[in-house]
């Protein structure tokens, strides 16, 4: 009996795994379990055909509703980094043309779609409205509700139209905090009212779109008090059953955003937490961790069934939802003739995005074709474990090295590099921003370049007393893009979505 718990109990979450084959004792694993949903990772990725062969053996043990998720959104965010590069949401914010979101949505969708994916992670409905915030920043489509949503349902639309479901998130709303869920558990303390005309509204549009809504939602790990005073989102029954189902109607699937996150798991435990997300109105628990923790999610959802915590018709009710998901979106790879059209729509998508910020009157300049220029940029590239690691510097210089002399400065730390022991010799000064991290006050009060080039977050453009360009993220098309303003090819025509900025 307690085996066929577990088998139902597989059946409501999702698992992630290490390295690049389906090993035995994994497939066994989802096998026995009855595991119909995985979400991948850069980790499990080296190239198309390996990831091919990966996604066809999980097909194979997982059945026709198998459903296989990545995070696929662009700029930073890409799991799949070798096909065409996606800009970034703020990008798109700041081309404002839901038809360029429409065709980059569709795009991201054949790409993945060939690589035997059928589930995506994305997009963004976060609203930006907090500068400071550490993990949403470009990943959305602005600060306006109305407008964000507008694009974010564009980009859906045409991911639609090639067959791979998405799934917004983070329900309620990730973009006013100050604290990655990742790392410990944020709050936002806003009045109701307050809410529903924010970080609401683009969800509200989403959910209440009929048969063009969004078919699944992600929760977000965040305690909203005017909402819910004692729990997060995701284990939120006021917010997840109360709002979302009985007030909005909303009848897609209910996904956790990753139980292993230390807003979660340090504080509640994978298996209680899987629990009450479930009963609180989650249709699937992203149980992502490990093998262990997967056990111990199981485990605690089986016993929760048996006691009758979980009633079978709550369960019936939600297995019907991830079949009806599966089927309409069944996990079958096409061709992908696509790549170069697709990377046209791509470039498109990151040259209509580059904004010019101007500080105190002074717009960014170009240097003359073939001067001395000197870069500065950080030694190290990093991923923030959301995001893909940055733009090596020595990449960005022999991008300009196509247009300049450049001599490449790379510091270690912001936070102590000193701008007045750069040389006084005429050459024009550029400052690539490769992390998403803000910039400190040395930086702040030190540092002048002729032109900083904020290759990832925009907010970093703020920091810098320097006219700017914005690129919303670093993949080749950004530098391209650079490249085409810097020769006079292209004109910085972007606005940033978000207040602060005045191009």
């Amino acid at each position: 009996m307690h085996n066929d718990l577990r088998k139902t109990a597989g059946q409501l979450i999702m698992i992630r795994f290490p390295g690049t084959v389906l090993d035995a004792a994994t497939a066994d694993f989802l096998k026995t379990n009855s595991i119909r949903a995985v979400c991948l990772f850069r980790g499990n990725m080296t190239d198309a055909a390996q990831l091919a062969r990966l996604t066809a053996d999980l097909r194979a043990v997982m059945g026709p509703e198998a459903l296989i998720a990545i995070d696929q959104e662009g700029g930073a965010v890409v799991r799949s980094t070798w096909v065409p590069a996606p800009p970034a949401a703020m990008g798109l914010g700041a081309a404002d043309d839901t038809d360029l979101a429409y065709r980059t949505g569709a795009a991201v969708a054949r790409a993945v779609k060939s690589l035997g994916f059928n589930w995506n992670f994305a997009p963004v409905l976060d609203l930006n409205n907090n500068p400071h915030n550490p993990v949403i920043a470009e990943r959305s489509f602005g600060a306006e509700p109305q407008r964000a949503a507008a694009l974010a349902m564009a980009w859906m639309a045409g991911s639609h139209a090639e067959g791979v479901a998405c799934c917004v998130k983070h329900f309620p709303g990730h973009g006013d905090t100050s604290v990655d869920s990742h790392r410990d558990l944020p709050t936002v303390n806003k009045p109701v009212d307050e809410l529903h005309r924010l970080e609401l509204a683009p969800f509200r549009i989403a959910c209440a779109a009929g048969p063009l809504s969004a078919p699944a939602i992600m929760t977000a790990h965040i305690v909203y008090p005017t909402l819910d005073q004692e729990n997060p989102a995701t284990m939120s029954r006021r917010i997840l059953t109360g709002l979302l189902r009985d007030e909005w109607h909303y009848q897609g699937i209910i996904i956790t955003d990753g139980m292993d996150m230390h807003a979660i798991a340090g504080r509640y435990g994978v298996g209680n937490a899987a629990v009450r997300a479930l009963t609180a109105g989650a249709d699937m628990v992203m149980a992502l961790g490990t093998t262990e923790t997967q056990n111990e999610t199981l485990d605690a959802i089986a016993a929760a069934i048996a006691c009758g915590e979980l009633s079978q018709s709550d369960i019936d009710t939600r297995l019907a939802r991830l079949s009806t998901l599966a089927l309409a979106y069944p996990c079958k790879p096409r061709s992908y003739k696509e790549d170069a059209a697709d990377r046209a729509i791509m470039a498109e998508g990151w040259r209509r995005a580059l904004t010019a910020y101007s500080v105190a009157g002074q717009a960014p300049q170009r240097p003359a074709a073939g001067a001395k220029l000197r870069l500065v940029a950080r030694q190290d590239v990093v991923s923030d474990g959301v995001s893909e690691a940055g733009v090596p510097a020595a990449v960005v210089a022999a991008s300009l090295r196509k247009l300049y002399d450049v001599e490449l400065l790379t510091f270690a730390d912001a936070n102590t590099f000193d701008w007045s022991t750069l040389p006084q010799d005429g050459r024009y000064t550029m400052l690539a921003s490769t992390s998403r991290l803000r910039y400190g006050e040395n930086a702040r009060s030190g540092w002048h370049p002729d032109l900083h080039l904020a290759l990832w977050n925009p907010y970093q453009a703020l920091d810098i007393q320097a006219p700017a360009l914005l690129t919303y993220g670093f993949a080749g098309p950004a530098l391209d893009a650079i490249n085409a303003w810097l020769s006079g090819e292209l004109q910085a025509t972007g606005n940033a979505p978000v207040p602060g900025f005045c191009s």
